[in-house]
């Protein structure tokens, strides 16, 4: 068992959490911008939609090496370099300037975004007592979503600064890029203190000697039913990033307007994600999954029908909250069905699912949107989210309640 962190210990917290809000700050500026220059350069729906295959093509690929990494030697290596990668994506995207040139970037910075998740998923995993994994986790994702909260109005209004799309695009991939930097120094003095602590709090040889592989991860009660509520409502997020954009210009709305827009989303989520432990209470992790994937299924469904502004603003807000919840109680969740010296793989094996989810769920989204329009993207994704929510109660059923 492991041992309760004092105060000296405690600041490891404050370091991911300001990572994570820094890092999904600069990609939720860049993404909706890189969907612009994509537009600019050419690219019709359907490239949008490969453009969200190449951010999660490489990642699905070392999501799995990285977590034994991070469970071998010390999660905020895994960190560091995923921060090193965010760097080098975001100086690639500037130099781009053709489709080929942009998805290669976009590869670069997928990588480094899904080491930042391992390694900073895996830190919490180590560190945190386990009554309080639901509450970390929770304030992980809260963090995440107030840097996506913030890109992506942040990204309007670089957008809007200039007539000329093309300085303006590349003005704001410096700025992301810069914020990236920042995350870097941030992440840096990360080791030493995670790594003493982690080496002091971590189970003995005995519980590594054991620990499962990949396939029996999987086999764990309560893991493919995170993965599967994880990876749809991910994409969901993802497809909103992407394709809300290109609704917006079908429609005429300003990109200033569509960073609000996407901001309101991700306030939402800010709030459900602070709101947990008392939803936890109530309710039990199990039901608040399934309301969670249901209700986003149907929110997104609705979406292309909302004409008025304020009708789409309501949808998203709603959706944002649902959307919130998901994410950190399938973190959880995969954490306490597997052994305390396979966290960081079952955590990978997870992200890997996210990332597959994906590659597979776009590119045929990729394909009706080229045929349907981008409306059909929504449809498309709130099905799947309902078809989703159907598994979550029995899959998820033996290590459900409260989390804490």
């Amino acid at each position: 068992m492991r041992r309760r962190l004092g105060p000296a210990a405690s600041g490891w917290l404050g370091r991911v959490l300001l990572y994570v809000l820094l890092t999904q700050l600069a990609i939720f500026l860049i993404r909706p911008v890189l969907t612009y220059r994509a537009l600019d350069l050419g690219a019709g729906d359907r490239e949008v939609g490969l453009l969200v295959v190449a951010f999660a093509l490489v990642p699905a690929a070392i999501a799995i090496p990285l977590g034994r990494l991070s469970d071998r030697r010390r999660p905020a290596i895994v960190v560091q370099g995923g921060a090193v990668l965010l760097v080098v994506g975001s100086l690639l995207l500037y130099l781009a300037s053709n489709l080929t040139g942009l998805a290669l970037a976009t590869v670069v910075l997928g990588s480094g975004a899904v080491a930042g998740l391992v390694g900073a998923q895996a830190v919490i995993a180590r560190l945190a007592p386990d009554a309080g994994l639901d509450r970390d986790f929770g304030l992980l994702t809260a963090a995440a979503s107030v840097g996506q909260m913030i890109g992506p109005p942040l990204a309007g209004l670089l957008l809007s600064a200039d007539a000329d799309r093309s300085t303006t695009t590349g003005r704001a991939f410096l700025v992301g890029g810069a914020l990236l930097c920042v995350a870097l120094l941030v992440c840096w003095r990360l080791g030493d203190g995670a790594g003493r602590t982690a080496a002091a709090t971590a189970p003995d040889g005995k519980a590594t000697a054991a620990a499962p592989g990949a396939l029996g991860i999987l086999r764990l009660p309560g893991v493919r039913g995170g993965i599967v509520a994880s990876l749809t409502l991910l994409t969901a997020v993802d497809l909103l990033i992407a394709y809300l954009p290109v609704i917006g210009e079908e429609r005429g709305i300003s990109p200033g307007v569509v960073g609000l827009l996407l901001s309101v989303r991700a306030a939402a989520s800010v709030l459900s994600r602070l709101l947990i432990p008392p939803m936890l209470r109530r309710w039990g992790r199990t039901r608040l999954l399934w309301a969670s994937t249901l209700g986003t299924g149907v929110l997104l469904g609705l979406l292309p029908l909302a004409a008025p502004i304020w009708l789409l603003a309501l949808l998203l807000a709603v959706a944002g909250f649902l959307l919130g919840i998901g994410q950190p109680l399938t973190m959880s969740l995969v954490v306490q069905a597997v052994p305390a010296a396979s966290r960081g793989a079952a955590l990978s094996i997870r992200i890997m699912g996210n990332r597959l989810g994906q590659v597979v769920l776009p590119a045929g989204i990729a394909v009706a949107t080229g045929v349907f329009g981008a409306a059909s993207a929504f449809v498309l994704v709130g099905g799947l989210l309902v078809m989703s929510a159907v598994g979550v109660p029995r899959q998820a059923g033996g290590t459900g309640g409260t989390g804490g």
